[in-house]
């Protein structure tokens, strides 16, 4: 992974451990250094040198002759989260979504060629994949990454497509240049995305855009059920209505979430305020 930068003011050193830190996923909580090194591309005593590093700042620790993260790197996916406020302004949504429908809800957004969760309200049923805010899966093999993809400009689709995916999942098959661009065309004109067992067998889902104030989209909502359990039909014609109008209903608060008038200010040692900060 190392030498791919090329702004003067790249830093590789923190790619490198930016790189150790996504070795680390639900599939591969801990690691030995040597299958550190091998999955971030690394050499040994480099891996070493960052593992060391990222255990000094708490970030990962040692444990049973491996390594595994701390609670500490959620911290640096919830920040993104919260400064986005779309699990304050989603949660209400997506637990009733998940009350009336009696099955699983996520919002995603798109990050290179993967989706990863950043909101979930789960009920519990035995499926072959385990989902957690920041699990990462293909776009194109998932509902929630087709409706982020069809958003996409044709420049931009061509080069997050060309980006190899980082969910760890074994590859597969998937469609075809001129079959996927043909389905993205209907997502995009029909506003939703299906993928029917395209993940993992057993796996059904149907997902819808959440849009911004500018009504950019900005994140995709889902409902997944288990395929022996709930057929396409009572996705799409019991299910989907009531995602849509949740959809909506996100996208509209978080809208006027965005325009909130916001200042903050710096309490000085006296209990007075300073001067709100820029």
């Amino acid at each position: 992974m190392a030498g791919r930068g090329t702004g003067p003011d790249f830093v590789e050193a923190l790619a490198r451990g930016l790189d150790v830190l996504t070795c680390f996923d639900a599939a591969h909580r801990r690691l030995s250094l040597s299958e550190v090194a091998t999955s971030a591309g690394l050499a040994r005593p480099t891996a070493r040198r960052l593992l060391m590093t990222l255990q000094e700042l708490g970030y990962v620790r040692q444990v049973d002759g491996g390594f595994e993260p701390t609670a500490r790197v959620l911290g640096l996916g919830a920040a993104y989260v919260s400064a986005l406020g779309l699990w304050d302004v989603a949660r209400p949504h997506l637990e009733q979504l998940v009350a009336q429908t009696g099955e699983s809800s996520s919002m995603s957004q798109l990050d290179g060629s993967d989706i990863v969760y950043v909101a979930r309200v789960s009920v519990p049923k035995l499926i072959t994949l385990r989902v957690d805010v920041g699990t990462r899966f293909p776009a194109v093999r998932t509902s929630q990454g087709k409706v982020l993809l069809a958003a996409l400009p044709a420049d931009e689709l061509r080069a997050v497509l060309a980006e190899p995916s980082r969910s760890g999942l074994p590859e597969r098959l998937g469609p075809t240049p001129s079959r996927l661009r043909d389905e993205l065309t209907l997502v995009r004109a029909r506003g939703w995305a299906l993928a029917d067992e395209e993940l993992a067998v057993g796996i059904r889902s149907v997902a819808v855009p959440v849009r911004d104030g500018d009504g950019t989209v900005r994140a995709a909502m889902n409902v997944t059920v288990h395929a022996a359990e709930t057929s396409t039909d009572t996705l799409l014609h019991e299910h989907l209505p009531r995602l849509l109008r949740t959809a909506g209903e996100v996208s509209a608060e978080w809208a006027l979430w965005q325009q909130r008038p916001h200042t903050e200010v710096t309490p000085t040692r006296d209990g007075s305020q300073a001067l709100p900060l820029r």
